[in-house]
Protein backbone atom coordinates (compact mmCIF):
# COMPACT_ATOMS: atom_id res chain seq x y z
CA UNK A 1 0.00 0.00 0.00
CA UNK A 2 0.87 3.66 -0.31
CA UNK A 3 1.79 5.46 2.57
CA UNK A 4 0.40 8.78 3.55
CA UNK A 5 1.40 11.92 3.13
CA UNK A 6 -0.55 13.96 5.83
CA UNK A 7 0.85 16.68 7.82
CA UNK A 8 1.40 14.92 10.39
CA UNK A 9 3.39 12.13 8.82
CA UNK A 10 6.67 12.08 10.33
CA UNK A 11 5.80 14.08 13.36
CA UNK A 12 6.18 11.25 16.36
CA UNK A 13 9.39 11.51 17.82
CA UNK A 14 9.35 15.39 16.67
CA UNK A 15 10.70 17.50 19.70
CA UNK A 16 11.30 14.47 21.93
CA UNK A 17 11.80 15.90 25.66
CA UNK A 18 13.82 14.14 27.88
CA UNK A 19 13.01 16.09 30.95
CA UNK A 20 9.19 17.30 29.91
CA UNK A 21 8.04 13.80 29.85
CA UNK A 22 3.99 13.49 30.99
CA UNK A 23 1.38 16.07 30.98
CA UNK A 24 1.48 19.93 29.90
CA UNK A 25 2.38 21.94 32.15
CA UNK A 26 -0.90 24.10 33.70
CA UNK A 27 1.14 27.80 33.28
CA UNK A 28 2.21 27.08 29.55
CA UNK A 29 -1.49 25.76 28.88
CA UNK A 30 -2.85 29.03 30.52
CA UNK A 31 -0.57 31.28 29.13
CA UNK A 32 -1.89 34.47 27.62
CA UNK A 33 -0.62 36.78 25.18
CA UNK A 34 -1.58 40.26 24.10
CA UNK A 35 -1.61 42.08 20.64
CA UNK A 36 2.00 42.76 19.43
CA UNK A 37 3.85 40.30 21.43
CA UNK A 38 6.58 38.57 19.88
CA UNK A 39 6.24 34.58 19.80
CA UNK A 40 8.03 31.78 18.54
CA UNK A 41 6.45 28.81 17.75
CA UNK A 42 7.65 25.53 19.35
CA UNK A 43 5.49 22.45 18.46
CA UNK A 44 4.70 20.39 21.72
CA UNK A 45 4.14 16.56 20.47
CA UNK A 46 2.28 15.96 23.58
CA UNK A 47 -0.88 18.36 22.14
CA UNK A 48 -2.30 16.54 19.57
CA UNK A 49 -3.59 20.21 17.38
CA UNK A 50 -0.23 21.28 16.11
CA UNK A 51 0.44 23.79 13.51
CA UNK A 52 2.14 22.57 10.50
CA UNK A 53 5.41 21.62 10.77
CA UNK A 54 7.08 24.01 8.17
CA UNK A 55 6.15 26.30 10.86
CA UNK A 56 8.43 25.45 13.18
CA UNK A 57 10.77 27.89 15.03
CA UNK A 58 9.62 30.35 13.75
CA UNK A 59 9.00 33.86 15.35
CA UNK A 60 6.31 36.03 14.51
CA UNK A 61 3.88 38.77 16.27
CA UNK A 62 0.63 38.04 18.13
CA UNK A 63 -2.24 39.69 15.63
CA UNK A 64 -5.26 38.10 17.16
CA UNK A 65 -7.30 36.20 18.69
CA UNK A 66 -10.16 33.45 18.10
CA UNK A 67 -10.98 31.19 21.09
CA UNK A 68 -8.43 30.19 22.67
CA UNK A 69 -5.66 30.01 20.06
CA UNK A 70 -4.13 33.13 18.90
CA UNK A 71 -3.26 34.46 15.21
CA UNK A 72 0.45 34.85 14.97
CA UNK A 73 1.84 36.81 11.53
CA UNK A 74 4.72 35.73 10.18
CA UNK A 75 6.78 36.36 7.12
CA UNK A 76 7.00 33.43 4.46
CA UNK A 77 9.76 34.59 2.10
CA UNK A 78 8.24 38.03 0.60
CA UNK A 79 4.84 36.93 1.61
CA UNK A 80 3.01 37.81 5.43
CA UNK A 81 1.03 34.67 6.81
CA UNK A 82 -1.59 34.39 9.65
CA UNK A 83 -1.49 31.47 11.62
CA UNK A 84 -3.84 29.91 14.02
CA UNK A 85 -1.88 28.86 17.20
CA UNK A 86 -2.50 27.11 20.09
CA UNK A 87 -0.88 28.47 23.11
CA UNK A 88 0.70 25.28 24.19
CA UNK A 89 3.10 25.84 21.17
CA UNK A 90 3.82 29.41 21.67
CA UNK A 91 6.32 30.67 23.70
CA UNK A 92 6.73 34.18 24.88
CA UNK A 93 9.94 36.37 23.41
CA UNK A 94 9.43 40.10 24.37
CA UNK A 95 6.13 41.80 25.07
CA UNK A 96 5.05 44.72 24.56
CA UNK A 97 3.25 46.73 27.08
Amino acid sequence: MKGSKGYRRGTRNLRVRSRDRGKIKIRRYLQEFKEGDLVSISIDPRYQVIPHPRFRGRSGRVVGRQGRCYYVEIRDGNKRKRLLVAPEHLIPLRTIS
